[in-house]
């Protein structure tokens, strides 16, 4: 029986590191000024973290990583394919945010920058939770999947048109005990007005991210506990799933309509992996199958939008 991967501190320290310089990379050099992100730049980068991530689980990780065989690189590649399947739908609510408060498209990039710093770290300690609570409450993986089943279940019925951060909790409370300043200030979150420090409506704008993101990793990060409970290959996954989740909100905010039935593919994708969790006492998927059948119904729930939105421009085209 082959040995099971043991990841020691060394392997996530140099994970992290790398992760930082390329993030610090990113803001201090590709963009130190603010500026618009466009169609063909955000394709770019989305492409880029794509193959990084593929390169990560079938080539770099078992190149440098003891017993990292066959299996933990399916495990990645569909937990990733879970995490950023599922993140799609984090980027229509932060499209619907920013359009609450208005932000202007320069300011966009900046905000999602800092909130993925904060989204790594909550989710660093979502995961490190989980995987204790498996280890010493095997249970708890049915309990997640029947949390996970019945939010599959609602998100089919769940509508998105509107958002209202005035509900947030922690954003009443951040209006209440801190100054907020009317309008924008270039990127800034904090400005000095009258000798004070204040805050600016675009860092209301993060915390209502943040906020937002752990939301969708209460309910994201359970799911991939039905592929892997090994916590490096969980934290990793969700790391580039993060990772290209600005990218991507860039591709797909202005198309939100387009994918009209990505919603219901998301929500069917929830309640397989809720019923895995329950029944894997009794039934065993592999890990390919569950990349396969994953990989499905996003794709079909793609292409179904496709088809729907062609046949609807042609009827409004005829009349």
């Amino acid at each position: 029986m082959p040995a099971p991967i043991e990841i020691g501190p060394v392997y996530w320290l140099v994970f992290l590191g790398c992760i930082l310089f390329f993030l610090a990379l990113d803001l201090g050099v590709f963009h130190r000024r603010t500026h618009e992100v466009k169609l063909r730049e955000a394709l770019a980068w989305t492409t880029l973290w794509v193959i990084l991530a593929f390169l990560f689980g079938t080539l770099i990780a078992p190149t440098f990583l003891p017993n990292w065989r066959a299996e933990e690189s399916a495990e990645f590649i569909t937990g990733y394919i879970i995490e950023l399947s599922l993140s799609m739908d984090n980027v229509f609510v932060i499209a619907l945010i920013f359009n609450y408060f208005g932000v202007p498209l320069r300011f966009q990039h900046r905000v999602l920058f800092w909130g993925i710093l904060g989204a790594l770290v909550m989710r660093g300690a979502i995961i490190w939770s989980g995987s204790e609570l498996i280890q010493y409450f095997p249970w708890m993986l049915h309990l997640f999947g029947a949390l996970i089943l019945i939010t599959g279940i609602k998100m089919a019925f769940a509508s998105d048109d509107k958002v209202d951060p005035e509900k947030n909790l922690l954003i009443r409370f951040t209006r209440k005990f801190f100054p907020v300043s009317a309008d924008f200030h270039d990127s800034r979150f904090t400005i000095s007005q009258n000798g004070r420090r204040i805050l600016t409506p675009l860092a209301l704008v993060l915390i209502t991210v943040e906020t937002t993101d752990v939301v969708f990793a209460l309910d994201s990060i359970p799911a991939i506990f039905a592929v892997t409970q090994k916590p490096f290959i969980v934290f990793t996954s969700n790391v580039f799933a993060i990772l290209g989740l600005r990218s991507l909100y860039f591709v797909l905010a202005g198309a939100i309509g387009f994918f009209r039935h990505l919603k219901v593919g998301l929500s069917v994708v929830l309640c397989f992996i809720g019923l895995k969790m329950l029944t894997s006492s009794w039934i065993h998927v592999s890990t390919m199958l569950s990349l396969g059948i994953v990989s499905g119904i996003i794709l079909i729930s793609v292409v179904t939008s496709i088809i729907t939105d062609r046949r609807y421009k042609g009827r409004n085209q005829s009349t």
